[in-house]
């Protein structure tokens, strides 16, 4: 990932619905109380967001429903115009941008997939994730061949002339994720893309998703209300409430080191297993028992993948890093205080 110029920066977004909004928050500094808002008749969807999300990394925004999430993300690509604040993408200022740049970019940079599929009825599987490239002006035959070569990515293939009505929830929504990548965007931005999916239907399209990203590194900013979904997913998290962003962190952090009581009761009961990595529960490698060590884990493995066995088993799992490095140690007592509950004092 790239420290030195974020994919996407925010600073400081408001985005107030009403008459005179941005007038309002001069006059308050940009700083309004509840009671503010209410005496000028104002809703505050978004306030004072301020967010970096680096190149390659999945970020979740997540919140309950109400919470701002969706319409923050649509701040991001100025499907909803911020109210006030500052919006840099990749180096440049997104709200300097013209109305024609603005379409360039989302034609050429971004990807967008929804929760509702928005797939056009009277058009196959190729015609729908080709239709983008149709737009942007892209000849016949090379659109065909790259929404050809989506549609196989997605696990679709066969299946080109199919209309969205003779598909199934989730062939739907992997037509839609093909449409999205067929030009090559640079940031995508994925609002619940997969609620309205039955559960056996939505894991099945985290597991794709995940397969996406291992090939293609892309730049994510993923909505969700699940938690579950969300430490599934992301590299990191960042919780809203009414609006404002209450706290940003790898999973982990969040479970360890809740900024706020909602935020410890929002992660309370997420099962420890499903967010450790080997890393938080290792222990240091003694200077005898390297060579000793005949199973691995990497580094970044959650305790769920290797519990039953790590529990069932006497011997020491080696960590290793992505080099292939022993870095600690895992014995069944580490993975076993994990699943009682007894949290690492501090990660390694």
């Amino acid at each position: 990932m790239s420290k030195a110029t974020p994919a996407l920066h925010l600073r400081s977004i408001w985005k107030v619905f009403g008459d005179d909004a941005a007038a309002f928050l001069d006059r308050t500094a940009k700083a309004p109380s509840d009671a503010d808002l209410k005496d000028a008749g104002l809703i505050a969807a978004v306030r004072d967001a301020t967010l970096e999300i680096q190149h390659g990394e999945i970020f979740v925004i997540m919140g309950l429903s109400g919470s701002g999430k969706s319409t923050l993300v649509r701040c991001m690509s100025r499907l909803i115009e911020p109210t006030t604040g500052e919006l840099m993408f990749d180096g440049r200022d997104l709200l300097a941008a013209s109305e024609d740049e603005l379409i360039e970019m989302r034609r050429h940079k971004m990807g967008m997939v929804f929760q509702h599929f928005a797939l056009l009825p009277h058009l196959s599987v190729l015609g729908n994730v080709a239709f983008p490239l149709e737009i942007q002006g892209v000849d016949k035959k090379t659109r065909g061949q790259r929404a050809a070569e989506m549609i196989d990515l997605v696990g679709l293939s066969g299946r080109e002339e199919y209309y969205p009505r003779e598909l199934s929830g989730g062939q739907q929504q992997r037509v839609g994720i093909a449409r999205s990548l067929a030009v090559e965007p640079d940031i995508w931005f994925l609002d619940e893309p997969f609620s309205a999916l039955d559960p056996l239907i939505r894991r099945e399209m985290q597991d794709e998703f995940l397969r996406l990203q291992g090939l293609l590194h892309k730049t994510i900013v993923f909505i969700t209300h699940d938690f579950d979904e969300a430490i599934r997913l992301a590299d990191r998290i960042a919780i809203m409430k009414d609006g404002a962003i209450i706290q940003t962190g790898a999973p982990e952090d969040l479970i360890l080191n809740p900024a706020t009581e909602y935020v410890a009761e929002f992660t309370r009961d997420v099962p420890r297993a499903k967010v450790f990595s080997a890393r938080m529960v290792m222990r240091p490698v003694k200077p005898d028992e390297r060579e000793t060590l005949r199973e691995t884990q990497k580094h970044n493995a959650k305790v769920q993948e290797f519990a039953d066995h790590a529990v069932n088993s006497e011997s020491r799992i080696g960590v290793v890093d992505d080099a292939g490095s022993v870095i600690g140690v895992i014995d069944r007592q580490s993975v076993l205080n994990v699943l009682v509950g007894r949290e690492p004092a501090r990660p390694h």
